[in-house]
């Protein structure tokens, strides 16, 4: 027995046929939206890594280091430093999304995501949400203050050469760095150990800032004299790879 046949009017098919092809494009293009904004949200997030810090800041401090960030703006800054309650900080991130399938163009969103500092919290810990952005431009930052340069080719002009079998005479290598006539914001250390004298510049940055050390060694041993700037781990705040000790003594460098 055969099925009688259905027949839709024109105007109803072509609604229906319409509804199959436009729910999965919507689908699709909130999907990639989403994707967007998660990518927004991972950027935000890798901005945290970059800011987080166990040491007390002030609150402009973070928020000028974020706003160097590439791809981050800062919106709003909340707090005096990260001790205690700490600071709350507003950044505007993007993201870019697309479907692999799909000739279209790829979707950029662009999203706002508070973020907290405070050195009672653990790594990690910055509860990022997502906010509504904050009316007007991003916030602007003066430049950094610029620290003075370590004069490495006049430092290893002066210094003393010592032949084999010779002793490094601690006098002369003080002699030679005086006469650099270094900015005074170049802290100087001198050591003499075994025959060998060691010499380390050292520019620090900005304390609310864990940054590495800006340092040049050197050292006059007898058959050589060699001036050099450490690895930037070794550079790290504590890990002494600054310290006139490290210019007596060379640290292998890291793997």
């Amino acid at each position: 027995m055969r099925r009688p046949l259905i027949v839709l009017p024109i105007a109803a098919l072509a609604l229906v046929l319409a509804g199959c092809g436009e729910t999965p494009y919507r689908a699709s293009a909130a999907t990639v939206e989403d994707r967007a904004a998660e990518e927004a949200r991972k950027a935000a997030d890798k901005a945290g890594d970059r800011l987080y810090s166990s040491r007390v800041r002030p609150a402009q401090a973070v928020a000028h280091r974020a706003a160097d960030l590439d791809g981050v703006e800062v919106m709003k800054v909340t707090g005096g430093s990260t001790a205690g309650p700490g600071i709350e900080l507003v950044l505007r991130t993007s993201g870019t999304a697309s479907e692999p399938w799909s000739a279209g163009a790829p979707v950029t969103v662009t999203r706002c995501f508070a973020l907290s500092f405070s050195t009672t919290t653990e790594w990690h810990r910055y509860g990022t949400r997502e906010v509504t952005c904050p009316p007007g431009r991003p916030l602007a930052f003066k430049p950094w203050p610029k620290a003075p340069e370590i004069p490495d080719e006049r430092l290893r002009k002066a210094l003393p050469r010592v032949p084999s079998g010779g002793t490094a005479d601690e006098a002369k290598v003080r002699v030679a760095v005086a006469s650099l006539r270094l900015d005074p914001a170049i802290h100087v250390d001198v050591r003499e150990e075994g025959g060998v004298v060691g010499v380390a510049l050292t520019v620090r940055p900005d304390p609310s800032l864990d940054d590495a050390l800006d340092c040049t060694l050197a050292r006059v041993a007898p058959g050589g004299t060699s001036v050099w700037s450490p690895s930037r781990i070794q550079r790290m705040p504590g890990e002494g790879g600054c310290g006139v000790g490290n210019a007596v003594h060379p640290q292998a460098p890291p793997h």
